[in-house]
Parts: structure tokens; C-alpha cells; sequence
């Protein structure tokens, strides 16, 4: 296997170097320390074009690098489904959350539950959330970051993984959003041609496209599997998916605070249709090089070790130095802006949600410190939950897909409902949030501990993610529904611009023809998609 080259290294240095430049450059120009406005929210003064890229490089992680590929290169195709329904679902934050959220008034996602239901209801969403972030997002891009500089560079797993975070940690911690969202900027274009490059080379490699269909079979090409399916049935992708997400790119501090830094509605509106023709790009980016390297396997050019190999083997069995560096960067770079996104929404959450609600009365630089300082604790705990991922699924990208099954529903219904229906109290918001965390913790330990189970248990625990989805959430929706209507409704006063019917004026859109046009051709190309990888 080849290692990488002294110009290899020379490409990863000058990556590094430019974006701890960009950092230090915008924590001595934005005063980050000095403002929690800044640090957190950017001075709600950012431009379309950084929205999108933000959005697109911080849900491109280690699931996309590491786990779409070594998914793709195990079952085919059929994993783009949660990619190309992304792109609707962008559509969807747009065009009917955004300007809900901009005409509220909310900061956190957690804040709104509040104002909706009650502060009950705020806080299990900040802690939810803050634990789904150290079980998915935080734990998985560590763990990716591990399996890249090990197959890659020789590391150790956990020496991989350590630099990652502390590369990253350095430039979120000093910068706050404005300098995660720079980064991110950068970080796309040299996500996209490091992926491009790789795409081309598996394709190449294997004699162009269409031998890569035949050597991986029509079934790796097809993204509507049957229902029996164990991974992706078509009647999960259509009723499970949605609903994890619309929870990730509609209801998740993580996503929604990219948006909420806008300069404007357009500007919000604008990133969000951006980020969508972006989201189409994965299938080719990652997919197809997961079942390049399946195809490779079947030819006898590749040996993969695991799924989750494919693309590190890809990169040193294919390509030479200096463009071995040059995707080496684009894997770190999706790896450092996933983590320092979630760092920095983590933060967000623990000081706004929790920090402040339980000292109202601290600084504004002692509401930045404490968010620094809390990012250095969840990492701690993810590294510690490693380990455990392993027994869930052994593939990154279907572990964290599964994990989210479990902890979406009952946040998707009461945002869903809560949005659009008056009728919805917090008894019935409470009640919803809990059975649904009780359902979805039992499935997770049951599922840990499946090789013990039998029965209706083991059926339980072994119940596609998509289904199981699916039913949570019809689940909680009933229980939501059933216990409000056993309280009084809430008040007009109480509802005052917290749902449709009683939001506020609409916010003026300037560009709305234009974006209304875009976002048909986005429905256009999720078609095409879909045309294409018909099978």
C-alpha cells in the first residue's frame, strides 16, 4: 500500500496552515470573546453563499467520506436515498421554517419548545440533544478521523483521532461560528475536487462506466429496493427517512443555526436552495467510489479489510503524489467542518439552553467561556462511546442513521404539530417527548444487547431503523394528540407567533421569483437522480 509522499504532506501542511490563518484572522477581527451575538450566531450578518456551503460542508462528514462509501461499497446505491431526499427537505426548511423562525423571533431550537409548550420541554430538548450529538455526530467523525490517518498515514486509531480534535477544537474554540462558517467555505471546494479526483480514478480504474455496472451488478445500482430489504425497503426510505429528516435539516440546532445567521430572509432562503443543488452531488462524490471499490474487490485490484476502508484504500491504491494529498485534505477538511459545526451548535445549546437558564445574570464573556470550556467535556464522552458503536452497526454511516431513528420522532412530531396545530399543549408535548425517549432507549439497549434476546424482543430489537422510525413517530403524533385533548387548549396569548396561525406578517423576499424557479430545478435534478439509478 502506498504511503503518502513528501508532496503529499507539503498539501495537507498548506491546508492546515490556510485554515488556522483563517481563524486567528477572524478572532482578532469579529472580537469573538467579548460578544456571545458573535461568537454563537456570527452577528446574524452572513451571506447566502456561506449559508449554503455551510450547510452542505457541515452535514459532509465522516457518515459522507468514511461511511457513505464503505455503505455503498456493501450494499450499492440505495444509501443516496437519504441524500437526494436532503434536497427536498432543504427545500422544505426554506420555504416553511425559515420564515417561521426569522418571524418568531427563536435563538435555539430548544428556545422555541419553550415558548410553545413549556420550560420542561426546553430542556429536554437541549439535553437530548446535547447526548445525541456525543452518540452520533461527535463520536462518529472522531472515530472516522481515527480509520483516515490510520489507513492513510500509518497512525494509530486513537492518534488519528485525537489530532482531529484538537486541530479542530483549536480554530472553533478561538473563532466561534463566524470562523467555522470561513472554514467551511474553504473547506467545500476542496471537499469537492478531492472527491471529484477520486471519483474519476475508481471509475478509470475499473475500465469507465460501464464496467463499473457490470462488475458491480445491476442490484448496486438501484436506489428502490424491495420492502424485504434489510437495510433500505423502499417503504422506509418513503416513510421513515422524511422523518429523520426533517428532524436533522428542519428542527436541529446544528443545521437551523447556520440559517439563523443570515443577513436576511433571502439570504436564508438563498443558502438553503444552495445547499440543495449541492446535496445531489453525494451519489457521485461518495457513493459511486464505495462501489467503484466493490467493483475493484470483485477484480482482484483491491483488498478491503472493511466497508468503511473504501475510500482510504481507494486513495493509496489509486492515485499518485500530490493528488493523494490533495484528497487527504478534502477527507480532513469534511471531517474538521462537521466537528467544528457540532462543536460549535454544542456550545450553543449548553450555554443558552442550560447555562443561562440556570445563571441569568452571567457576562457576556463568561457565556463564551463556559461554552468553550463545555465543547472539551462532550469530547471527552464521545471518545469514551467509541468503543460501543461497533456493536450497533459496523458501518459509520448506517450506525448514525440508526442511532438518529431512535432520538427523531417525538422531536419531529411536536415541531411538526406544534407548528401547525393550535390545539397542542405542553401535557401533551411532555407526554409525546417522553414515551418516545423511553421507546427509542429500549430499542437502543435492547439492540446492544440482541444476542441475548428472543421472541418479541429480539423482533423489536431487530426491526429495520426505517420502520421503527416510521412507527415512533405515528406514536408519538397519537400520544400528542390523545393527552392535549385532555387539557385545555393553550391561549391566543400563549400562541402569539409561535405557529402559522398566529406567527407574525410575513417577511419581505425581495428575490422570491428567482428562488421559486431554483427550487424547481432542484426538484428537477432529485427526478433525474432518481432516473438514473433506477436499476
Amino acid at each position: 500500500m502506498n504511503r503518502l509522499a513528501w508532496l503529499d504532506w507539503l498539501v495537507i501542511a498548506a491546508y492546515f496552515a490556510l485554515v488556522f490563518f483563517i481563524a486567528w484572522l477572524y478572532t482578532r477581527r469579529e472580537r469573538v470573546r467579548e460578544s456571545s451575538g458573535q461568537y454563537f450566531l456570527a452577528g446574524r450578518d452572513v451571506g447566502w453563499f456561506v449559508v449554503g456551503a455551510s450547510l452542505f460542508a457541515s452535514n459532509i462528514g465522516s457518515e459522507h467520506l468514511v461511511g457513505l462509501a464503505g455503505t455503498g461499497a456493501a450494499s450499492g446505491v440505495a444509501v443516496g436515498q437519504f441524500e437526494v431526499l436532503a434536497s427536498l427537505i432543504l427545500l422544505l426548511l426554506g420555504w416553511v421554517f425559515v420564515p417561521f423562525y426569522l418571524r418568531s423571533g427563536v435563538t435555539t431550537m430548544p428556545e422555541f419548545l419553550e415558548r410553545r409548550y413549556s420550560p420542561a420541554a426546553r430542556w429536554y430538548l437541549a439535553v437530548i440533544s446535547v447526548v445525541g450529538y456525543v452518540l452520533t455526530k461527535i463520536s462518529v467523525t472522531i472515530a472516522a478521523g481515527g480509520i483516515v490517518f490510520g489507513a492513510l498515514m500509518g497512525l494509530d486509531f486513537w492518534v488519528g483521532a485525537l489530532i482531529v480534535v484538537v486541530a479542530t477544537g483549536i480554530y472553533t474554540v478561538l473563532g466561534g461560528l463566524r470562523a467555522v462558517l470561513i472554514t467551511d467555505t474553504l473547506q467545500l471546494f476542496v471537499l469537492l475536487i478531492g472527491s471529484l479526483v477520486l471519483t474519476f480514478a475508481g471509475v478509470n480504474a475499473l475500465g469507465g462506466w460501464s464496467q463499473l455496472k457490470a462488475s458491480a451488478g445491476p442490484g448496486f445500482f438501484d436506489m428502490w429496493l424491495p420492502a424485504t430489504d434489510p437495510n433500505f425497503p423502499w417503504t422506509g426510505i418513503l416513510l421513515g427517512a422524511p422523518i429523520l429528516g426533517v428532524w436533522y435539516w428542519c428542527t436541529d440546532q446544528f443545521i437551523v443555526q447556520r440559517v439563523l445567521a443570515a443577513r436576511s430572509l433571502d439570504h436564508a432562503r438563498g443558502g438553503t436552495i444552495f445547499a440543495a443543488f449541492l446535496k445531489l452531488l453525494p451519489v457521485v462524490l461518495f457513493v459511486l467510489p464505495g462501489v467503484a471499490a466493490y467493483g475493484l474487490v470483485q477484480q482482484g485490484k483491491l483488498v478491503l479489510e472493511s466497508p468503511d476502508q473504501a475510500l482510504p484504500a481507494m486513495v493509496t491504491a489509486l492515485l499518485p503524489a500530490g493528488l493523494r494529498g490533495i484528497v487527504v485534505a478534502g477527507l480532513l477538511a469534511a471531517l474538521m467542518s462537521s466537528l467544528s459545526s457540532v462543536f460549535n451548535s454544542c456550545s450553543t445549546l449548553m450555554t443558552f439552553d442550560i447555562y443561562r437558564k440556570l445563571k441569568p445574570a452571567a457576562s457576556e464573556r463568561q457565556l463564551v467561556a463556559f461554552g468553550q470550556i463545555a465543547t472539551g467535556v462532550l469530547v471527552l464522552l464521545a471518545v469514551l462511546w467509541i468503543p460501543l458503536m461497533a456493536r450497533i452497526s459496523g458501518q459509520l454511516y448506517q450506525y448514525l442513521q440508526s442511532v438518529q431513528a431512535y432520538i427523531s420522532p417525538p422531536i419531529a412530531a411536536v415541531f411538526l404539530l406544534g407548528l401547525f396545530w393550535t390545539r397542542v399543549n405542553a401535557r401533551g408535548a411532555m407526554a409525546a417527548l417522553g414515551a418516545g425517549f423511553v421507546l427509542g432507549a429500549l430499542r437502543l439497549v435492547l439492540e446492544l444487547n440482541a444476542g441475548a434476546l428472543d421472541g418479541l424482543l429480539l423482533a423489536y430489537a431487530k426491526m429495520n431503523f426505517l420502520h421503527f422510525a416510521a412507527m415512533l413517530f405515528a406514536i408519538c403524533v397519537a400520544v400528542l394528540v390523545l393527552v392535549s385533548l385532555t387539557a385545555p387548549a393553550p391561549s391566543s396569548a400563549q400562541l402569539a407567533g409561535l405557529t402559522y396561525a398566529t406567527a407574525g406578517p410575513n417577511v419581505p423576499s425581495r428575490h422570491r421569483r428567482m428562488l421559486v424557479a431554483l427550487s424547481w430545478l432542484v426538484v428537477l435534478g432529485v427526478a433525474v437522480t432518481w432516473w438514473v439509478f433506477r436499476g
